[in-house]
């Protein structure tokens, strides 16, 4: 939330309305900007005040306010006069700081000082004296927190803090669940203030993360925990004494280019230490400190215990109860173990993993309890080391044909890939994280799937110790993906048993699509083409189950749209147009402007109709986190002869648009001025010309003929029950005095709902009647998407 371009009384009274709505922020102390006091049924004094401050409109600097804020204090001595308050603080349009009134209360007894100095006059003698003496206290001890990135932070402080009778302050605690997304503020505060050739600590595997923990498990600026690999010593960092011995920096390193200013603001905030209960758990999950693109890169996304327990069971429903005495078990992708917890034949165990210090963490839950060999955990790359690295014991397993068929790799692998939805909009790669030697070895087999690291995982496993088997959690665009057609031809292992979970359950995704967990058998050659898998909710309770079906390259609903890029006719829009599957959903829409591209059908009057069946059978089904991966097929002919499903998918088009007409001309109106009370003509009736049949089309696309005789479409009671509504809520626009006549159906949600300050259109209106129009009009639609639904699966657009 920021708040510029206002005035500053008005910034004081959105400050107070929005942070301190609890508190008294009326009353008026001497010449203080802003003040803050226990509304009277709170108070044990007579005017008890939490916070005393300077405000400025716009950005301002924070030492220069609180020092004219001390100077208007000192000056009329408001502290002889009236309590001082637990605080003092300034803040602008895009911060708030707040310092202990205490620490720094003796600067209003310094002797021969002259305070009748104007304090809004940053030029004189005495503001810059005050200024130089407060600015070491302010580093120190003020607690700044930004209104856009810091909400939840400054919210928490001052309920914690802005309480009668409050001595000292509460700060920040931080536990298992934030401390992630407390380093993610890290990272942008405090990391740029280190002085640090970070390309070489990166070659010795010491990685940002270790130094927020260094950070983290301190007090008073000392690292507590000597285990970790970096320690914070008062002003700089240091290695763990084994790091040292590599003598690439000296004993002392990692000082602070701005004199440790940025990161004693950032700390002042929080609490430190966390509870020694947290210690152990936190520094277990140090894969998680790290940026998001090398998190990916590791598979650093920690399996949730409810799934490693449910995998485990189908394990062993399928292998036999005794399964982990009789078979063999390998995670190849082990970051620091959590996938094996609660197997028990810790002989029969390997542990492998990319990073060293994943291996370190390992044997230290070894000797904390956790169930493994010490000799059992290594560190191998799979993706580039060759089996000679692996432990005798292993090798030997894997290189008898016999015992391999005992093998069970089981793991939870990377599933980073070179190419992501926000990179297909931009053209670009992620970064070649996928590049490697299994990359280079089998592209030929993998073909466009080689942008997966889960899948360089799985054909490596096929191709060099088939007959194991493979255990595995992935996305599932190994069964159905169009890019994964090669792999599947080239991964014939038979697929025994599956289950599917919401992806947001694991750490660190946001994602809504399905994880699944797949037991494979690869001695047994098989084609996939379908598999009625488990579904889990969330919490672990079982859904219904649900088809998972692998498709051919050239089924798909793209390729059926592409016969009909006819450019006979003006342009009366543009559909765009991504993926065959559902989470490309949103990337499917019409709008005014655009070019003719590979992703993008200039709309017309001969291909109009088509263009809505795409449209609605691609949006009128909810994506969902279950069908996420779903793909929309070339569908059979049957849907060429119902008229009524395609006048469906044209009604629920014409209210499911982007069309605005302030890009273009817009020929989406589907009445006319007089049905709506329009006050002028419009620009273009188009549209219900057409849906009066008055618009003869150039071409039928089925019948191949020219010059088709048009007739008035006729709707379905859903349809015109879509078309009556808005038409109700078009007439109700043009009464407005600001009506712009030729107003899309997105420029009238737009006029109603307006924006936020961020620019993007508000959820709701103030006007009460349009409230009820565009509800029932969503509720019309709600019950034609209804309509269309069975119709996608009977023309095969979708496979039920």
């Amino acid at each position: 939330m920021s708040y510029e371009n206002i005035r500053e009384e008005e910034l004081k009274n959105k400050i107070a309305q929005e942070y301190f709505p609890e508190f008294d922020s009326t009353q008026i102390i001497g010449n203080i900007d802003f003040c803050v006091t226990l509304k009277k049924e709170s108070q044990i004094s007579e005017t008890e005040s939490v916070l005393w401050a300077e405000a400025k409109k716009g950005k301002a600097d924070i030492f220069n306010s609180i020092t004219q804020l001390i100077l208007t204090v000192g000056k009329a001595r408001t502290f002889d006069q009236t309590l001082p308050p637990a605080y003092l603080g300034a803040f602008d349009a895009e911060k708030i700081a707040f310092i202990p009134y205490n620490d720094i209360q003796e600067i209003f007894y310094l002797n021969d000082f002259n305070w009748n100095v104007a304090p809004s006059n940053y030029e004189t003698k005495e503001f810059k004296q005050v200024h130089e003496k407060i600015k070491g206290i302010i580093e120190s001890n003020s607690l700044q927190f930004f209104y856009e990135n810091d909400e939840q932070e400054l919210r928490e402080f001052i309920k914690n803090n802005f309480v009668s009778g409050k001595f000292g302050i509460s700060k920040i605690r931080i536990d298992k669940n934030n401390f992630i997304s407390i380093y993610s503020k890290w990272l942008k505060l405090v990391k740029p203030s280190i002085t640090i050739n970070w390309a070489i600590v990166k070659k010795i595997n010491i990685i940002d993360g270790d130094f927020y923990l260094a950070d983290l498990l301190s007090s008073e600026n000392e690292s507590l925990k000597d285990s970790l690999y970096v320690l914070l010593k008062k002003d700089h960092y240091q290695f763990e004494k084994k790091l040292n011995e590599l003598e690439i920096f000296d004993s002392k390193f990692g000082f602070f280019k701005d004199k440790q200013k940025a990161h004693n603001l950032f700390w002042n905030k929080y609490e430190r230490p966390p509870k020694t209960e947290y210690w152990d758990y936190i520094v277990e999950r140090r894969d998680l400190l790290v940026p998001q693109d090398v998190r990916e890169r590791k598979g650093s996304f920690f399996t949730p215990q409810i799934w490693v327990e449910l995998s485990q069971k189908y394990l062993a429903d399928l292998l036999g109860e005794n399964w982990q005495d009789e078979y063999y078990i390998w995670d190849c992708a082990a970051g620091t173990g959590n996938l094996l917890t609660g197997l028990t034949n810790k002989n029969r165990i390997w542990a492998s993993t990319l990073d060293r210090q994943d291996v370190d963490v390992m044997r230290d839950r070894i000797l904390n309890g956790a169930n493994l060999l010490e000799n059992h955990v290594f560190q191998f790359d799979f993706l580039n080391d060759p089996f000679e690295k692996l432990p005798k014991d292993l090798q030997e397993i894997i290189n008898d044909p016999n015992e391999r068929k005992k093998l069970v790799v089981y793991i939870n692998p990377p599933y980073a890939e070179d190419t992501n939805k926000k990179n297909l909009i931009k053209s670009s790669f992620k970064g070649k994280v996928a590049q490697n030697k299994i990359h280079d070895k089998y592209a030929h087999l993998l073909k466009k799937a080689n942008h997966e690291l889960f899948a360089q995982f799985f054909i490596r496993v096929y191709q060099e110790i088939s007959g194991v088997i493979l255990a595995q959690f992935s996305k599932l665009k190994s069964l159905q993906s169009p890019n994964f057609s090669e792999f599947r031809k080239n991964f014939q292992a038979k697929l025994k048993k599956m289950f599917v979970v919401p992806a947001d359950t694991f750490d660190n995704v946001t994602g809504k699509f399905p994880i699944g967990f797949m037991i494979w058998d690869t001695n047994k050659k098989e084609h996939f083409t379908q598999i009625s898998a488990n579904i889990y909710d969330r919490k672990g309770n079982k859904m219904a189950n649900k088809k998972i079906y692998s498709y051919n390259q050239k089924q798909y609903i793209n390729d059926w749209l592409k016969q009909f890029r006819i450019d006979l006719g003006d342009k009366i829009g543009f559909l765009n147009y991504r993926g065959n599957d559902f989470q490309h959903q949103s990337m499917v829409f019409i709008e005014s402007l655009g070019e003719t591209s590979m992703t993008k059908l200039n709309i017309n009057k001969n291909n109009l109709t088509v263009s809505c069946i795409y449209f609605a059978v691609r949006h009128c089904i909810k994506a969902t986190w279950l069908n996420d991966r779903d793909q929309f097929l070339y569908p059979n002919k049957k849907w060429e002869k119902d008229k009524e499903f395609q006048n469906n998918c044209l009604v629920y088009t014409l209210f499911n648009n982007n069309i605005q007409s302030v890009h273009a001309t817009n020929h989406w109106i589907p009445f006319t001025e007089e049905q709506v009370g329009a006050k002028i003509k419009f620009e273009s009736n188009f549209m219900s010309r057409f849906l009066a049949g008055e618009v003869k089309n150039d071409l039928d696309l089925f019948k191949k003929k020219k010059n088709i005789p048009q007739i008035p479409l006729v709707f379905s009671a859903e349809a015109q029950a879509v078309l009556d509504s808005g038409r109700t809520l078009w007439t109700y626009y043009h009464l407005e005095r600001g009506a712009e006549v030729n107003a899309s159906l997105y420029e009238i949600k737009e006029y109603f709902q307006g924006r936020s300050e961020k620019g993007k259109m508000k959820n709701s209106s103030a006007d009460e009647e349009y409230g009820v129009l565009i509800a029932d009009l969503r509720e019309k639609m709600q019950v034609l998407a209804n309509k269309i639904e069975p119709k996608i699966y009977e023309y095969g657009f979708l496979k039920g």
